[in-house]
């Protein structure tokens, strides 16, 4: 008897093969995951417990190792001869101090021998036959009542004070209030030399809200990094079932000192001295938990250490790593399904990737094939021929492309060649134009100043004529005189100023190789009355170390223009600021930088463009030269003046002088018109 396959099944190969790829899947994979996942869960859970017993350990060997240190530090104290000498004779409250804040003890006090018994507490009192014998341990933990610690220290009361907070699934309490004491404690004797103990010392650490003690144990058994996935970890000490020292949060940052464990953890660990390794919900939420029962010198099992590590990070991983699975198995199915339809497609791959191909090669894909076919066939020839057809057709389109890209290349070299002529045309004309403006200058200066001079000569003698004719009387008129004598002179000097800027090499210095910052505090010394009279205060940031190469009185005379030029910038005072660098340009024009910075109103908009033009000034007083004159001087030994507001969020104007070392070709191409070409951007 045959059994018949569904219709969709014997219809096609395609599906026939799918169901033979896909039906071992369904049913194998499944039951793999399932086994793997219930292994992972197993395992999961011994690895948790494995790690919080290991950490539980290394707690427990630290709270040993602190009693011993407890123990030994009281025996080392006990035994010194500094102890003697402070009890014979010096200062035994200091020195008892001294030794407690070197042990970090909270407890560190001397009792006489003969009446030790009667003035310790009982709990402590037990202690000291213990400590006469030889294999007694140095320290035990023992734990006091109020009334006893009160006896035996009462400035560690206000730390016993715990209010008990109600905590889920703890074991009924009547109590409010937690004021027991849990110490680690250590009676050693005294003696000078004799069997008989001379004193007693007794040396403690209270646990009770010891926040270093319990953040220090964390520590080291969590430190940073420890834990993955983000679990954080805890460790907490317990008198009894309560928690009188922890790191725990109650929520944010408030610490769980005053609740108590569950019962079912204390019924184990306190009732019946095991150790608890396994989930338990601490506070609000679960963690890997490791309890341990803490025995005082009598065996009593007066608390707990505990350590363990939030669970839910584990958690989602676990969870995660099933979803993996999962995922997992979902794409290997559909690997397998597209495995299978390739393998079902084999039949008529030939002529759908033929078709495919020149539906790419339409679509503008020229390098697009069919590509080898495991098929022998004639289809597999055709295809074959259709990727030669396809290469000489590529090969002839992309012949004609490095033709148009190597045309293309030489148009755009030779356009490049054309703007490289042009730049330089148009430098040569603005130099040109310059040149000419130059000559104009020189043209009408000379005119002018042989036009003004002689009236000027004649003006001058007729008021020295005046003046020496008047004599005496001459003195009501004598301000009217030093007036006139004084607009004589300024118009002198203006012409010599034209005369200067239009006939430079007449007035050229001798080139000196100059300290930059030098001359800057040169020149503040010659301009001090003016700084003191506008309560201008000063900023100097000079760290130029490059020399250079300059008249001297010439740049003395351009710093101090832009020094008064800033002056008259802030009439209500403010602060001038100047700065100098080193300037290295790349191309041998090695120099220094000068920017001076003032706090006025800065540079209206308009007026950056015509500031270095002969009689352009905005002020009233003004003849519109100074900045003229000192953009002559600076490009007359290959330098640029630069004006612009400043960009570093203060109101102002800030002028960049660009100096060289070696004078040479101007850095700036002027524009001809007296100001330097690109005036806005920065020097050096």
């Amino acid at each position: 008897m045959s059994v018949r396959a569904p219709a969709w099944l014997a219809r096609s190969v395609r599906n026939k093969l799918l169901a033979m790829a896909l039906l071992p899947l369904l049913v194998v994979f499944p039951l793999l995951v399932l086994a793997i996942a219930v292994w992972s869960s197993l395992t999961y859970e011994r690895l948790l417990i494995t790690k919080v017993r290991s950490d539980l350990a290394v707690a427990r060997g630290y709270f040993d190792q602190v009693l011993t240190e407890v123990g030994s530090g009281t025996r080392g104290v006990a035994r010194s001869q500094r102890l003697l000498r402070a009890m014979t004779g010096g200062d035994l409250a200091a020195r008892l101090a001294a030794e407690r804040g070197e042990l970090g003890l909270d407890l560190l006090q001397l009792y006489p021998a003969d009446s030790a018994r009667d003035i310790l507490p009982a709990g402590v009192s037990v202690l000291l036959d213990q400590s006469l014998r030889v294999t007694s341990r140095p320290a035990q933990l023992v734990r006091l009542s109020r009334d006893e610690m009160a006896r035996l220290a009462p400035h560690l009361l206000p730390r016993l004070q715990i209010p008990l907070v109600p905590t889920r699934n703890a074991a009924p309490d009547g109590r409010g209030n937690e004021d027991r004491a849990l110490m680690l404690l250590s009676l050693q004797p005294v003696s000078d030399g004799t069997d008989r103990p001379r004193a007693w010392l007794v040396g403690g650490l209270l646990l009770n809200q010891n926040l270093a003690f319990i953040d220090h144990i964390n520590r080291i058994v969590y430190p940073e990094g420890a834990l993955p996935f983000g679990s954080e970890g805890t460790a907490t000490l317990f008198l009894d079932d309560v928690r009188i020292t922890t790191n725990v949060r109650l929520f944010q940052d408030q610490r769980a000192i005053g609740t108590r464990v569950s019962q079912q953890v204390r019924d184990q660990v306190l009732g019946r001295g095991q150790t608890w390794l396994d989930r338990a919900f601490v506070v609000n939420d679960w963690y890997v938990s490791a309890y341990e029962p803490l025995l005082d010198a009598q065996g009593r099992r007066v608390g707990m250490l505990y350590v363990g590590f939030l669970e839910s990070p584990f958690r989602w991983v676990r969870h995660a790593m099933l979803a993996a699975m999962g995922l997992i198995f979902l794409v290997v199915l559909a690997l397998s399904a597209l495995l299978s339809i390739r393998w079902a497609r084999s039949i008529f791959r030939p002529v759908e990737q033929m078709n495919r191909t020149m539906q790419r090669i339409e679509e503008g894909d020229a390098a697009a094939r069919v590509g080898a076919l495991p098929a022998r066939d004639e289809l597999g020839a055709l295809a074959g021929h259709l990727d030669q057809l396809l290469d000489v057709i590529d090969e002839k389109t992309g012949a004609l492309r490095r033709w148009a890209e190597e045309l293309d290349r030489k148009v755009a070299e030779r356009t490049r060649e054309l703007e490289a002529s042009n730049a330089s045309l148009q430098m040569a004309q603005q130099q040109l134009v310059k040149s000419e403006k130059l000559a104009a200058i020189g043209q009408l200066t000379a005119s002018i100043a042989h036009e003004i001079n002689n009236p000027i000569a004649v003006m001058q003698g007729n008021l020295d004529l005046i003046r020496d004719t008047l004599g005496e009387q001459a003195q009501p008129v004598q301000a009217e005189l030093r007036l006139l004598d004084g607009q004589v002179e300024r118009m002198r000097l203006i012409v010599t100023q034209l005369l200067q800027y239009a006939r430079p090499t007449e007035y050229a210095g001798y080139v000196e190789s100059l300290d930059l910052n030098r001359t800057v505090h040169d020149c503040l010394v010659l301009v001090s009355h003016l700084l003191a009279q506008s309560h201008i205060e000063v900023q100097l940031a000079l760290s130029a170390r490059q020399r250079v190469g300059f008249n001297r009185q010439e740049l003395q005379q351009v710093i101090i223009n832009l020094l008064i030029n800033g002056i008259q910038a802030m009439p209500r005072g403010g602060t001038l600021r100047l700065i100098t660098e080193d300037r290295d340009g790349g191309t041998g024009d090695r120099g220094a930088v000068l920017r001076v910075m003032d706090s006025g109103t800065g540079l209206a908009p308009g007026v950056a463009e015509h500031l270095f033009r002969p009689f352009f000034t905005t002020k009233n007083d003004g003849n519109g030269l100074g900045l003229w004159i000192s953009l002559g001087l600076v490009e007359r030994y290959g330098g640029s003046i630069e004006a612009a507001n400043r960009t570093d969020g203060h109101s102002g104007a800030v002028f960049s002088v660009c100096l060289l070392t070696e004078p040479q070709a101007p850095c700036a191409v002027p524009t001809g018109d007296g100001r330097p070409a690109q005036a806005g951007r920065q020097a050096g």
